[in-house]
């Protein structure tokens, strides 16, 4: 490109200088001599427009390059900083996972074009075997801590979809997870959440005041076997929410005051064989559901 703008130039000069010469050769008195001088300093104008636009053009491919080069260093300090995160996450000491579960949110973050792999790293650990009982072989001291510390970094990131650092538009793949805890409490899921095949089976885990909005939100053949799971005033507006051959088997489930103002609720061929399903108070207003054979509570 330099190339062809300083053949433009030199070819501009030179019909400019020759063009003057001609003027002053054919004109009205042709026996005058040629003013050199103008012509020295129609010439030395001329180069110093071309030195300018060729610095300019120096100065301006120098900045590429040095905004390149910097955009290199900023993507290796980031691998840098999501493989050490990685192998944080691997480590046998929990304190060490936990380290890593930060860094990797931070690194989330920072790195917007890579998010969804930081995300997708934090949701996999959770897919991970898991065994809750202390006294049960495959027990990790610490790891139910390092578990529900993910499930709150992911829940801290949902709450505001305006921020610059919202997850909420992002996917999430907790299919076979066990969750024994967690608060999801406000969430706003605006894209793929999908918990199927998933197991509640103990302690608390709230979706309370949760919105799901638009996308696709699975519960598809999850256990529902123990615990507490909290849906209470949660806003079904618009997603396909799927508890498609999910097991109610023990758990307490609530959807008391829950709104369903919106989008596809299907519970098609789950089944209700123990615990309790509680929908008192909730709300149904433009909703396609598909209640199956579970239980179809009062006003729906």
């Amino acid at each position: 490109m330099a190339l062809v703008v300083v053949g433009a130039l030199s070819v501009g000069l030179y019909h400019g200088v020759y063009g003057l010469l001609a003027d002053a050769t054919h004109s009205e008195n042709p026996g005058k001599p040629v003013n050199i001088s103008d012509v020295i300093k129609t010439t030395v104008t001329a180069l110093t427009l071309v030195g300018a636009v060729l610095a300019g053009i120096y100065a301006y491919r120098k900045q590429l390059l040095a905004e390149g080069d910097a955009h290199r260093a900023d993507a290796n300090q980031l691998a840098g900083r999501y493989t050490t995160a990685a192998e944080q996450l691997g480590h046998d000491q929990a304190a060490v996972r936990l380290a890593g579960v930060y860094a990797l949110a931070r690194l989330a973050d920072d790195w917007q074009e890579q998010r969804q792999v930081c995300i997708d790293v934090l949701c996999a650990y959770l897919r991970m075997p898991y065994e809750p009982e202390p006294r049960a072989p495959g027990y990790k001291e610490g790891e139910r801590e390092v578990r529900l510390t993910i499930i709150d970094v992911i829940h801290r990131h949902l709450l505001n979809p305006d921020t610059p650092t919202s997850w909420c538009e992002n996917r999430f793949n907790f299919n076979g997870a066990t969750f024994d805890g967690g608060d999801f409490f406000g969430s706003h899921f605006c894209n793929f959440v999908y918990f199927g095949e998933a197991t509640f089976s103990n302690g608390l885990v709230s979706f309370r005041r949760a919105t799901f909005k638009w996308g696709y939100v699975a519960f598809r053949d999850a256990t529902f076997s123990g615990g507490h799971v909290d849906f209470g005033e949660a806003a079904f507006s618009g997603a396909t929410v799927d508890f498609d051959r999910a097991t109610f088997s023990g758990s307490k489930v609530t959807f008391d005051s829950a709104q369903f103002n919106g989008g596809t609720v299907t519970f098609g061929s789950s089944t209700c064989s123990g615990g309790t399903v509680n929908f008192d108070g909730s709300t149904f207003s433009g909703s396609t559901i598909d209640w199956g054979p579970f239980p179809r509570p009062a006003g729906a």
